[in-house]
């Protein structure tokens, strides 16, 4: 049985954690650098003419500001981190399963390999290009225009079985004879691992390849017959 995924788990992405990372290295600078120029201004002020208590209330509450700043940013990390670290630990039990993604995959000599392609509507001819992993293209299947799956069958351009290894697909959507699209093609791959890349979660399939959580449309069991 195949399960869709694609807003399964609240995987957190990583354009927030990155930018709350800038923001904190920045104000944290700031706030090092108040403090110097704050220190400064008290020791060499002029006895004579000492600082105004209004400017100098006024620049405390700045330098508390800042550093309510930089104590909320580096909060802010740190429970973006347990979310990534939860979503991590919830992802576990996808390794062993069968994910479709759009990633290479492996031919093991014999078994198809399931490709979910998914051509532009107005395409009015649709080709599978297959490639080897040092990406030279061994094949070129024509297939209708149609998010069908396709079984791949390891077939090179002689008809010969291809060697065990992996495979990337691309589908090439023409109008008019000339290329509108060019996407990867989905396939289902085996999760090895669940592993953690800044504040993202990643799954690495059998090839190596590291697949974002986010990015997977489809979840089953391999051990289940598929329908």
């Amino acid at each position: 049985m195949t399960t869709e995924v694609s807003a399964a788990y609240p995987v957190a992405t990583n354009t927030t954690p990155t930018t709350a990372s800038g923001t904190g290295t920045k104000l944290t600078s700031d706030f090092d650098t108040f403090i110097k120029l704050l220190t400064a201004q008290a020791k060499y002020q002029d006895p004579t003419e000492p600082m105004d208590n209004t400017e100098y209330a006024s620049q405390l509450a700045e330098f508390s500001m800042v550093e309510q700043q930089v104590l909320t940013n580096d909060n802010l990390g740190t429970a973006l981190g347990q979310l990534g670290l939860g979503n991590m630990a919830a992802l576990t039990g996808w390794v062993g399963m069968e994910v479709r993604a759009a990633t290479s995959a492996t031919f093991d000599g014999t078994n198809p390999i399931n490709v979910a392609p998914n051509p532009a509507s107005s395409a009015d001819e649709v080709t599978l290009v297959v490639s080897n992993a040092a990406g030279d293209e061994i094949n070129r299947i024509t297939l209708p225009v149609s998010a069908d799956p396709y079984d791949w069958d390891g077939t090179n351009y002689a008809g010969d079985i291809a060697p065990a290894g992996a495979y990337s697909f691309v589908v090439e959507s023409k109008v008019d004879g000339e290329v509108a699209m060019e996407e990867q093609a989905e396939v289902y791959t085996s999760v090895r691992e669940t592993r953690m890349q800044g504040n993202d979660v990643v799954l690495i399939n059998e090839t190596g390849a590291a697949i974002l959580a986010t990015s997977v449309t489809a979840l089953r069991d391999p051990g289940e017959t598929q329908v």
